[in-house]
């Protein structure tokens, strides 16, 4: 039997916040710009531009590191890391080298073996860098500032999971209490969150860790977990084979679904670090912490929980509503509105889940008014509408966030009540099938139910089915 190999996996992950302003500048940080329309002398870095600390910058760093179990350096301060590329203006990034805002952290997931803590190494803040769009048409390399200088958090895990699943219950974590906290969108796609993969392999039950490489450019979980999977057969052939891993780090291409090498790391980069002579420390009071966290929302574990005791939800449920702050946002607000959790979790978890996978949208990306839904719960609850019809209202308020009511009433879709209306319908569709009457009569109980779905069709599923149910059956009696 051939050797046994354990995976080690530590992340740094990097989160755009959510200011309207960079970090050191008064520019606008809005995804999506002109290229270099987010632009001014300190983000270009011209001679003489001096920075200016965002002060929410400071106080979602807070929130992130009070969330996740963190110890805070009360003194913390900025330093110049010091490099030269075309996407860093100044040859310098200010970043938090000595003195991180948060140090000592971790958060809990749910592993296939049960729980498991991840330790977090750090937390410290730090500017962006430009972008550089390589044009391959003209054969030069663009370059866009709109990114410089917006104002980003880097959490450093330990070396604490060992395989792609424990590392997307990490991301999927860390993305759910940034998002609670409002501190970013943690958008992969739009690259506001950013997860860099250290890993290493060593032989079952060995203390030493291996030589461990880098990963970049991964901005999708899916990404992330192919990535770490073709890194860790690529580790085990090499040692197989008896070569050397060479620590470096590596660029995956999600296409090829293959890393290949970007720069070696045999002597860890000079950076040439020193404190930003620019910058005042940041002194952090015990107010201002105990501010921070008075101000800290009610996160998913704890509203998980909530969910299932006040509202009576299965687990499920509470799960599926949970997933997404902007979800339970709606949830709640509907719920608070008409007072039925149920019916609301309901129409959330089938309907809308249906519909945004049809669109194929992110539950972020739900835009009626809880209003609307609350409205259309009460016109089912009171026999408005039936339920079929209702399904269509939904789709409605899903697309266009119409009011229910009115569009019920300009429809003309409101549930027909009528014995003597429905009595004709029924009586004309019995007329009309002879055989389902004699197939009924001879003991066959789908006749009924081929009966009433005639009738239903007939008023285009706008008549009141209790009704037609006990006309079709009294009728058939006759």
């Amino acid at each position: 039997m051939g050797k046994q190999y354990e995976t080690v996996i530590g992340l740094e992950v990097h989160v755009e916040l959510a200011t309207k302003t960079k970090i050191f500048c008064g520019c606008s940080t809005e995804f999506g710009g002109a290229p270099n329309t987010h632009a001014c002398p300190v983000c270009t870095g011209m001679p003489g531009a001096l920075p200016v600390l965002n002060r929410q910058v400071v106080e979602y760093a807070l929130a992130v590191g009070l969330a996740t179990n963190c110890a805070v350096n009360q003194y913390c301060k900025f330093d110049r890391k010091n490099y030269f590329y075309p996407d860093n203006p100044q040859n310098y990034q200010i970043s938090q080298l000595y003195l991180p805002i948060c140090h000592d952290g971790w958060i809990e997931i749910e592993t296939a073996a049960g729980k498991k803590k991840v330790g977090i190494h750090e937390i410290h803040m730090e500017e962006d860098a430009g972008k550089l769009i390589h044009d391959e048409w003209e054969d030069c390399s663009l370059v866009d500032y709109n990114r410089s200088g917006v104002p980003l958090i880097e959490i450093v895990s330990e070396p604490d999971m060992r395989s792609a699943g424990e590392v997307i219950a990490y991301l999927e974590k860390l993305r759910l209490i940034i998002q609670y906290l409002g501190a970013s969108d943690c958008r992969l796609q739009e690259g506001s969150m950013r997860a860099d993969v250290n890993l290493s392999v060593r032989e079952a039950g060995a203390k030493e860790f291996g030589t461990r490489t880098e990963m970049k450019n991964l901005n999708s979980f899916k990404a992330i977990s192919r990535a770490i999977e073709g890194e860790r057969i690529r580790q085990i052939e090499r040692i197989e084979e008896g070569r050397k891993v060479i620590q470096e780090t590596r660029r995956w291409d999600d296409n090829k679904e293959a890393s290949y090498a970007m720069r070696s790391k045999e002597d860890a980069q000079d950076y040439r670090y020193f404190p930003d002579p620019d910058l005042m420390p940041v002194v952090i009071s015990d107010e201002w912490i105990a501010r921070v966290k008075a101000r800290q929302p009610e996160l998913r574990t704890e509203k998980l929980a909530r969910y299932q005791s006040e509202y009576r939800l299965p687990q499920y449920d509470a799960e599926i509503l949970t997933a997404s702050k902007h979800l339970a946002d709606i949830f709640e607000e509907t719920v608070a509105l008409c007072g039925r959790p149920k019916e609301v979790s309901n129409w959330l978890m089938t309907d809308a889940m249906r519909l945004l996978k049809e669109h194929g949208q992110e539950p972020e990306e739900l835009g009626f008014a809880p209003q609307n839904l609350a409205k259309l719960v009460e016109l089912v609850e009171q026999n408005v509408i039936n339920r079929t019809v209702a399904r269509g209202v939904f789709e409605a308020v899903f697309t266009e966030n119409v009011d229910p009511l009115q569009y019920v009433e300009e429809k003309g879709l409101k549930v027909v009540s009528d014995e003597g209306q429905l009595r004709q319908v029924v009586e004309g569709i019995l007329r009309e099938n002879p055989q389902s009457v004699a197939d009924y009569k001879a003991g066959k109980q789908k006749a009924m139910g081929f009966i009433v779905g005639q009738a239903m069709r007939a008023m285009k599923g706008k008549a009141d089915p209790a009704l037609v149910n006990a006309l079709v059956k009294e009728m058939l009696l006759l």
